[in-house]
């Protein structure tokens, strides 16, 4: 799974992002729990927008359920660290996806399952890419995500396959090529899902 998703994604996390998150595993886990505490919130959304379609309701119900155990798993590991769990401005990634999702409803629903997507198998990438390096407790808490993640990942992409008239290779490309910017590019404040440091 982890090949099929490295084969999604328009690169690989570059080394000094990956560094950086090494230097600041607090702030690393405090955005995670943000992270999975969004998911969460846009899979119920998209829930309560699209109550006419079962395999959505199915699967977004599901995934929010996951999210938020991981959510509760990731505050349990910042209060067992003695982390305050504090606000922190959202990272230029997740706003710089949905810039490209189109207003005109049955369109939007698409780009927001693609995004959902691109969001899924970044996570899972990173979680692999950070794993050796991390401490024993961590290391496991984020290799067993990779599975529930993974599934994510396919879901977000096979739904929008499912809910789309045409073949979606063409936006897949088009977002793909947003998110090699945003991860490529350095960003001033780092984040889950943040560029290299500037």
């Amino acid at each position: 799974m982890l090949s099929e998703i490295n084969n999604f994604l328009p690169c690989a996390t570059p080394e000094a992002w990956l560094q950086e998150a090494l230097l600041h595993q607090d702030l690393l886990l405090i955005d995670h729990a943000n992270c999975e505490k969004k998911a969460a919130a846009t899979a119920m959304n998209l829930m309560y927008r699209h109550t006419s379609k079962p395999d959505l309701l199915k699967k977004m119900s599901q995934l929010a359920r996951e999210e938020l155990l991981h959510f509760q798993q990731v505050v349990e590991i910042l209060q067992s660290r003695g982390v305050e769990y504090v606000r922190l401005s959202p990272s230029r990634y997740a706003a710089g996806m949905r810039e490209l999702i189109s207003k005109e409803e049955r369109e939007q629903l698409i780009d927001t399952l693609i995004v959902g997507a691109f969001i899924e198998a970044r996570s899972c990438e990173r979680f692999a890419q950070l794993a050796p390096f991390l401490g024993s407790e961590l290391q496991k808490f984020y290799r067993s995500l990779l599975k529930s993640e993974a599934r994510h990942f396919e879901d977000y992409l096979e739904l929008a396959r499912q809910y789309s008239d045409v073949d979606i290779q063409a936006k897949l490309d088009q977002f793909a090529a947003q998110e090699l910017r945003l991860v490529t590019e350095p960003d001033s404040e780092f984040r889950f899902h943040s560029g290299p440091p500037s």
